[in-house]
């Protein structure tokens, strides 16, 4: 038989059993302000990029790769670049 299970125990009747609340609990617990809900986190971005998947030659993504951390962005400025000094279509 496929019985639902409970998130607490069935037996928990007493609200003096509670589980003690400690700092962890209300370090993740959901911060408000008034009604509004404060999001932790990184905030949105004002431009969001797109991911996909492409395929580059290897010795292109290699090349970018040595230059360190951060090359991901670096080729994104160097297409920018381009397309600035060349037409798309």
């Amino acid at each position: 038989m496929n019985a639902k299970k409970h998130a607490m125990p069935p037996d928990w009747h007493d609200p003096d059993d509670a589980p003690e609340l400690t700092d962890a609990f209300f370090a993740a617990a959901d911060e408000y302000v008034g009604d509004q809900l404060v999001r932790r986190g990184r905030p949105k971005a004002d431009v969001t990029k797109l991911a996909l998947t492409v395929r580059y030659d290897t010795d292109v993504v290699e090349a970018f790769k040595a230059t360190g951390k951060g090359w991901q962005t670096r080729m994104n400025a160097a297409l920018r670049e381009w397309l600035e000094t060349h037409s798309p279509a």
